[in-house]
C-alpha cells in the first residue's frame, strides 16, 4: 500500500506540472490543491511507520544493463523518506499558494510553479532513491531547477551571476559524488542495501564529504548560498527549507553506515562546527534581511553536519525536519515585508512593521524564537538535544565550544532582525496593503507547523532517547546561552543607536565579505584568464607570428635585394638628398 500511495504522489506531480497551462489567464489554484491532497496522502504511509520502523523497498525491472550490474529504479520507504516526504510536500504548498499572491504580477507565473513543482519532484527522488544512479538525477535535477529558478529575473546581472556561482560551486561537489559513484560501480554495488557497513576505503568518503560540502554550502563552497538571494523570495524559502541545501547532509545520513571511518568523522565535525560559527558570525555582520536568512541556514546546515561527524545522523535528521517549517516561514515573513516596502531588503531602513503587519510580524517571531532554540518550540527539541548530546560526548569539547558560540550569535542576529524591522518608528515609507488571505494562509500553516512539528515529534515513536542524568547547569547550557545572545543582541542595539558613524573594523569587513571567499574564487580564474589572454595575444600573435610570419619573411629578403641593387629603401634620405642637390644647383645657376 505503501509503494502504491507513492506512485500516486509522483504520478499526480507529473501530471500537475503537464497540465498546468502557460496561459496568463490559467488559474493555478489546480496546483495548490493537488499538493494538499498529496500532503494528506503522504501522511498515511506516515502514520503506518510511526508504529513500527519496517523498511520497504519498491523495485522495478532493470533500466539499463551492464556486464557485472542491473542498474534498477528502486524506491525505498523507511523512516527518513517517509518523514521528509510529507513536510516537502506542506511547505512547498504554502510556498506555492504564497507564490500566487507574491508573483501575481509575473506574466510567467504558471511557469514559475511549474519550476517549483520540478524542484519538489527531483528532491523527492533524492529521498526516496535506493541506489546512487537514481539519487544522482534528483541530485542533478535539483541543481539546474535551482540554477533556473535563481536566475529567474534573468534581466538583472545579479540574478545570473548568482544563478552561475550556485551552479558552479555545486558542480565542484558534483565531482565528489561522481567520483563516489564511480568507486561504487567499480568495487561494490550502486544498491545503497549491499555498501559495506564497515569502509576502509578513503576515496569514496572524499568524494561524499565534498558532495555534501558543495550542496549544503559547508565552509569553503559557502558563497553561492548567501547569493542565491537574488531569486524571488518563494525560490529562496524552497531552497533553504527542504530542498537543494538539505540535500547533502541527507545524502550523508542516508549512507551514514558507509561512512563509520573515524577519520571521515572528525572531518565532518571540524567542518560542520566550523561552518555553523563563521556563517552565525558572519549574519551578524550582514544587513539585507535575506542575506541574514541565508547564512542562519548555513549554520544550522553547519549544526547537522556536527551531529553527523558525532555519529548521530538522526538527531540531525530530526533538527532538518523542524529547521525546514521555520525557515520557510522566516523567508516568507521576510518577502512579505519587502513587498510592503517596494522591495527594500536593508532592516536598517524598515522599522514599525508591527503596527503595519502585525500577523506577518507575530508569525515572524515565532519564526525567530524557534530559531533560537526557545523552549517548547519546534526548534527546542532538535536544537537542545543536539547540545545535550554534544556536552555527553567525549569526541571533542573545542566543536561543542564552537557551537554554544555559534548558539548566542544565532539567538544575537534573530533578535537583531526583530529590533530593526518591528520595533521603532518606521525609517522608509510603508505601502499599506492587506494581509490578505493568500498571504495570511500559508504562514499561519507553517507557524502551526513550527509550533507543534518539535512536539508531535516528542509525543511519535520517531524519537526514543534514553534518559540521561546530568548537572541542571549542563541541562541548561542551551537556554542560557540563547539567553545571554538575547541580552547580548539587546545590549548592542541601545548601545551603538546613538553613536555617530564609524568606519567598519577589519574583523567586520571580513566577515561581511564572507572571509572573502569571492574575491578569492573570482580573483583566480581572472588572473588564470588574464594569463592565457596574454599568452595568446602578445606572446604567440605579436612575437611569433609576427617574428617568424610577414616581418620574419621581409628580413629574409633584405640580404638578396642588397646584392641585386643599391637602394636600400631610405626615402626621406634620398628625399633630402635630392632637395639639398637641387637647392645648390639652382643657387650656384643664378650666382653665374
Amino acid at each position: 500500500m505503501m509503494s502504491t500511495l507513492l506512485l500516486t504522489i509522483f504520478m499526480s506531480l507529473f501530471l500537475s506540472i503537464l497540465t498546468t497551462s502557460t496561459k496568463e489567464s490559467t488559474n493555478p489554484n489546480h496546483t495548490k490543491h493537488t499538493l494538499m491532497a498529496m500532503f494528506v496522502i503522504s501522511l498515511i504511509p506516515l502514520n503506518l511507520t510511526l508504529n513500527c520502523e519496517n523498511e520497504t523497498a519498491l523495485s522495478l525491472q532493470p533500466t539499463i544493463n551492464l556486464g557485472t550490474m542491473d542498474i534498477k529504479i528502486n524506491f525505498t520507504l523507511d523512516t527518513l523518506s517517509l518523514t521528509f516526504v510529507p513536510i516537502a510536500l506542506f511547505i512547498t504548498w504554502s510556498i506555492v499558494e504564497f507564490s500566487m499572491w507574491y508573483m501575481k504580477t509575473d506574466p510567467n507565473l504558471n511557469k514559475f510553479i511549474k519550476y517549483l513543482l520540478t524542484f519538489l519532484i527531483a528532491m523527492l527522488i533524492i529521498i526516496t532513491a535506493n541506489n546512487m544512479f537514481q539519487l544522482f538525477i534528483g541530485w542533478e535535477g535539483v541543481g539546474i531547477m535551482s540554477f533556473l529558478l535563481i536566475g529567474w529575473w534573468y534581466a538583472r546581472s545579479d540574478a545570473n551571476s548568482a544563478a552561475l556561482q550556485a551552479i558552479i560551486y555545486n558542480r565542484i561537489g558534483d565531482i565528489g559524488l561522481i567520483m563516489t559513484t564511480a568507486w561504487l560501480m567499480t568495487s561494490t554495488s550502486l544498491n545503497f542495501q549491499e555498501l559495506p557497513m564497515q569502509n576502509e576505503a578513503v576515496i569514496p568518503l572524499i568524494g561524499l564529504i565534498a558532495a555534501a560540502t558543495g550542496k549544503s554550502a559547508q565552509f569553503g563552497l559557502h558563497p553561492w548560498l548567501p547569493a542565491a538571494m537574488e531569486g524571488p523570495t518563494p525560490v529562496s524559502a524552497l531552497l533553504h527549507s527542504s530542498t537543494m541545501v538539505v540535500a547533502g547532509v541527507f545524502l550523508l545520513m542516508r549512507l551514514h553506515s558507509f561512512m563509520q571511518n573515524d577519520n571521515m568523522l572528525t572531518a565532518c565535525l571540524i567542518l560542520g562546527a566550523t561552518t555553523t560559527l563563521f556563517a552565525a558570525t558572519s549574519a551578524i555582520t550582514q544587513h539585507d534581511i535575506k542575506k541574514i536568512i541565508a547564512l542562519s541556514t548555513t549554520s544550522q546546515l553547519g549544526l547537522m553536519m556536527t551531529m553527523i561527524g558525532l555519529n548521530q545522523p538522526k538527531l540531525a535528521f530530526l533538527h532538518m525536519a523542524t529547521h525546514s517549517f521555520f525557515k520557510a516561514l522566516l523567508f516568507l515573513c521576510s518577502g512579505s515585508f519587502i513587498h510592503n516596502l517596494d522591495n527594500e531588503q536593508d532592516i536598517r531602513k524598515m522599522g514599525g512593521l508591527n503596527q503595519t503587519m502585525p500577523m506577518t510580524s507575530s508569525m515572524i517571531t515565532i519564526a525567530s524564537l524557534t530559531l533560537m532554540g526557545m523552549p517548547f518550540l519546534s526548534g527546542f527539541y532538535s536544537k537542545d538535544t543536539i547540545i545535550e548530546t554534544m556536552t555527553s560526548s567525549y569526541t571533542n569539547s573545542w566543536a561543542l565550544t564552537m557551537t554554544l558560540l555559534a548558539t548566542m550569535l544565532s539567538a544575537s542576529y534573530s533578535m537583531r532582525i526583530i529590533n530593526f524591522t518591528l520595533t521603532h518608528f518606521p525609517r522608509t515609507k510603508h505601502k499599506t496593503h492587506q494581509e490578505t488571505k493568500t498571504l495570511t494562509s500559508p504562514l499561519l500553516r507553517l507557524t502551526l507547523g513550527s509550533i507543534f512539528a518539535g512536539t508531535l515529534t516528542k509525543l511519535s515513536t520517531l524519537q526514543t532517547t534514553s534518559i540521561i542524568t546530568m548537572p541542571m547547569t549542563i541541562k541548561l547550557s542551551a537556554l542560557t546561552i540563547t539567553t545571554l545572545g538575547v541580552l547580548l543582541s539587546m545590549d548592542l542595539l541601545l548601545m551603538s543607536t546613538h553613536q555617530t558613524p564609524k568606519k567598519p573594523k577589519t574583523l567586520n569587513l571580513f566577515f561581511n565579505q564572507l572571509a572573502f571567499f569571492n574575491t578569492l574564487h573570482r580573483n583566480m580564474p581572472m588572473k588564470t584568464f588574464k594569463f592565457s589572454q596574454h599568452i595568446s595575444t602578445e606572446m604567440l600573435d605579436l612575437w611569433t607570428l609576427e617574428n617568424y610570419g610577414p616581418k620574419g619573411l621581409s628580413n629574409s629578403t633584405i640580404h638578396a635585394i642588397h646584392t641585386t641593387t643599391q637602394q636600400k629603401n631610405l626615402i626621406k634620405n634620398y628625399l633630402t638628398t635630392f632637395s639639398l642637390t637641387s637647392i645648390l644647383t639652382t643657387i650656384i645657376f643664378f650666382s653665374l
